[in-house]
């Protein structure tokens, strides 16, 4: 097209088009978001681009920037309205609840790629049209789930080469524990009320929590001088955020703890979580994400654990662009929804030297699950069977007395003791 001409059509601001030369790139990084998401054993959903207007006003919050000033809305029947999606997991979960997925399987693992809109000031990896690659873990209240998403983060961003990065995490608490800080919060941030943004003042009686997640030099600068959430917190909430530092340490990702880290959408609960990458500059976050317990619940569900998180991808390109110097390879889709081995805990003492297990095998290309409901041993052997898991591993407390793994073939019913990892690897990888 003659851009000399003035008439011609341009794309809308903060919409961008994705020529041949950047797909490389482009499949590079959703074959390996796919390959980790199902190895892992999460499946891909795929959801409208719009939706009912209410169901982001109720999940995401009347006083949230996104439903205030960002959201795409229209009128569609008379009396309604319609969105383009700001984001992925309300609809998500609106589908495990309008499709009554938890009648037939209460945990579930969902994972998505595509595009959302939210009507931002365009900037580096920030536009209008966007595209966000997620999971969705739906059914349990297990801390070792909230780690594992953010596990599984970190394996795409390593696969794709992805070197300084940075995970920080925090706990803001639940419905019990945030009433009494956010009295406390409002009653701090007074104090600093004529040096807040503007928009930071009316946020301290509309959505005070929204302070600590302002990118202004002066409200952050302010925010270093107020409560941490988690001096705040009651004990089941600590409790639970103790057990996600454990299983870091356990499985050796390195995290630093953010104070005063919240989430922008007020579904969020417990723990909370960013990714975040220098090349981005001042909204340096490339992947966020958490625990969002109440979610189900506030748009008209049973009380359900979920957790999961949303990494942008330009936001991410950008930072892999602006870090790695080899050349974008393609990679093969791996698809298949049976996991390699599935670990059975005998006890509760041992779930922990199981999940450290599993994401050992995983970083050898196993594809590898295990129970995240509380299930009896009995039981998780049945859901091994169910899936059509190649091999379990059992994990009692004889086993880990003697040091020793248990293999166990489903298909020839063969066990194999062994003391060597290794071993046990090379058996499942030798019967692929």
């Amino acid at each position: 097209m003659d851009k000399s001409n003035e008439n011609f059509v341009k794309a809308p601001l903060g919409m961008k088009d994705i020529f041949p030369d950047e797909r490389l790139l482009w499949i590079e990084m959703e074959n390996a978001a796919r390959e980790e998401f199902e190895l892992a054993g999460y499946h891909e959903i795929r959801t409208p681009v719009f939706e009912d207007t209410r169901l982001f006003v109720r999940s995401i919050g009347e006083t949230t920037d996104i439903v205030e000033k960002e959201m795409y809305t229209f009128g569609d029947t008379p009396g309604s309205t319609i969105t383009l999606r700001p984001e992925n997991t309300a609809p998500v979960m609106r589908a495990y609840l309008e499709y009554e997925l938890y009648k037939t399987k209460k945990f579930q693992k969902f994972y998505y790629i595509g595009p959302m809109f939210r009507k931002e000031r365009p900037q580096a990896g920030r536009l209008r049209q966007f595209h966000q690659m997620g999971i969705e873990a739906i059914g349990s209240y297990d801390p070792l789930l909230d780690v594992e998403t953010v596990k599984v983060a970190t394996r795409v961003y390593d696969r794709l080469g992805l070197d300084g990065y940075v995970v920080k995490v925090n706990t803001i608490g639940c419905e019990k524990c945030r009433p009494g800080y956010r009295a406390i919060l409002k009653e701090e941030l007074l104090q600093y009320k004529d040096e807040l943004c503007e928009l930071c003042k009316a946020r301290i009686d509309r959505n005070v929590f929204r302070v600590l997640d302002c990118k202004q030099e002066k409200c952050k600068e302010i925010r270093r001088n107020v409560s941490n959430t988690e001096d705040h917190t009651c004990n089941d909430c600590r409790e639970h955020f103790k057990t996600v530092k454990g299983a870091f340490e356990d499985i050796n990702l390195e995290y630093t703890i953010d104070p005063h880290l919240v989430r922008g959408l007020d579904y969020y609960t417990k723990t909370v979580y960013e990714i975040t990458h220098t090349a981005m500059g001042a909204r340096d976050t490339i992947c966020a994400g958490g625990r969002y317990d109440n979610l189900i619940s506030d748009i008209g569900g049973p009380p359900t654990g979920a957790v999961g998180f949303a990494a942008g991808m330009e936001a991410s390109m950008i930072a892999i662009v602006n870090t790695r110097k080899k050349e974008p390879k393609s990679k093969p889709v791996t698809s298949s929804l049976a996991p390699d081995v599935y670990i059975v805990s005998i006890s509760a003492e041992t779930r922990n030297r199981c999940f450290k297990l599993l994401n050992e095998l995983r970083l050898c290309g196993i594809s590898v699950d295990m129970d995240y409901e509380s299930r009896t041993p009995k039981a998780q052997m049945k859901i091994a069977n169910k899936i059509n898991s190649r091999f379990t591993i059992i994990m009692g407390p004889d086993e880990i007395e003697k040091g020793v793994i248990k293999l166990k073939n489903m298909q020839t019913g063969d066990e194999t003791f062994s003391e060597d990892t290794d071993k046990i690897i090379q058996i499942v990888k030798g019967n692929k």
